[in-house]
């Protein structure tokens, strides 16, 4: 029953998406778009513009929060995500030498493949140094060298953006995200890497499922500790830097609904996991639809929107547990 509410609380969230805005379109005109008995100025908005963002957004925070509940997860720490092993910094800087120059080689998919690639550079040098400093890859040690990176790389950022000159503004939209200007070959491209990400992770339940317990039951159960956090890890990053890559960096939806997950659906990965990324795509077509809605005609970056929203959400959600342990 949970599931089913789940689910219909999403395709709610979507028709939202796709029909309120600066021309609203009612659920029954589309509808009627959809099955090609209505055209016009309306079926065009919908089809060309609408329905790829809304499925963007969705898709996005379908795989950030996928990505969070499983760092989460592995590393044992409720404000693990992807993010903080520096993902989200290494595809701003990759996005950002693209644009200063001037690199086109694929065209416009370009800029997404650099962000894409720099993403999944930044997370493995990061496992690569926590390989070096310890051997059995110790959590608390894969989140410092994370951070620490992620510090240095977004001190590098800080540095070209003050230097880019005209592209600025662009870089700036950039680090906070936006959903504008989607394609279907985009929706495309991000639901078959979101799906066979998403499969993968949740057939790695059990695994996860005693690796929450602690890293001495999880090898005494016959883990391979080493080999299943580099599998996870590496999945995870996959999906952040395929997030990053088409809308930029947006926080908070990784570390919110993963624990709301949680609370509705118990622990079991096998079912958290993909119910995670229904929570989390939801959320993300809300939050860009307030971020276009808002301050109609002039549209707020995303990551802007989901941090005003996720900050005190997940503030409230951490002290509270922390009051009812008490």
């Amino acid at each position: 029953m949970k599931i089913c509410l789940c689910i219909l609380a999403c395709l709610l969230c979507l028709v939202l998406g796709a029909g309120i805005g600066s021309l609203t379109i009612s659920p029954r005109e589309i509808f009627q778009i959809l099955t090609g008995r209505l055209e016009g100025v309306k079926a065009s908005i919908l089809m060309s513009i609408r329905i790829p963002r809304v499925l963007m957004a969705f898709l996005v925070g379908a795989a950030l929060s996928a990505s969070g509940t499983v760092m989460q997860s592995v590393l044992r720490n409720p404000l693990a995500s992807s993010y903080t092993l520096g993902v989200s910094s290494g595809a701003s800087l990759l996005a950002a030498v693209t644009m200063l120059t001037g690199f086109s080689l694929l065209g416009a998919f370009t800029l997404p493949c650099m962000g894409f690639a720099g993403g999944l550079f930044t997370v493995f040098l990061a496992m690569g140094v926590t390989a070096r400093l310890d051997s059995s890859m110790e959590n608390q040690t894969i989140i410092l060298c994370g951070m620490v990176l992620s510090l240095f790389v977004n001190a590098i950022l800080t540095v070209l953006t003050a230097l880019s000159g005209k592209y600025l503004d662009q870089l700036i939209f950039w680090q906070m995200g936006s959903f504008s200007a989607q394609t279907y070959v985009n929706c495309a491209i991000m639901g078959i890497i979101l799906l066979a990400g998403t499969v993968v992770l949740a057939s790695r339940g059990t695994e996860m499922d005693l690796m929450t317990f602690g890293e001495e039951q999880a090898q005494a159960a016959g883990v391979d500790l080493k080999k299943e956090k580099l599998l996870l890890i590496a999945l995870s990053a996959l999906l952040t830097g395929a997030a990053v890559s088409f809308a930029g960096v947006v926080g908070f939806v990784d570390l919110i609904a993963p624990h709301v997950t949680r609370r509705i659906f118990g622990a079991r990965h096998r079912l958290i996991v993909p119910m995670s990324a229904f929570i989390g795509g939801g959320f993300m077509v809300v939050a860009d639809l307030a971020a276009r809605t808002l301050l109609s005609p002039r549209e707020l970056p995303v990551g802007a929107v989901t941090a005003l929203i996720g900050a005190p959400f997940f503030a409230w959600i951490y002290f509270h547990k922390r009051g009812g342990d008490a």
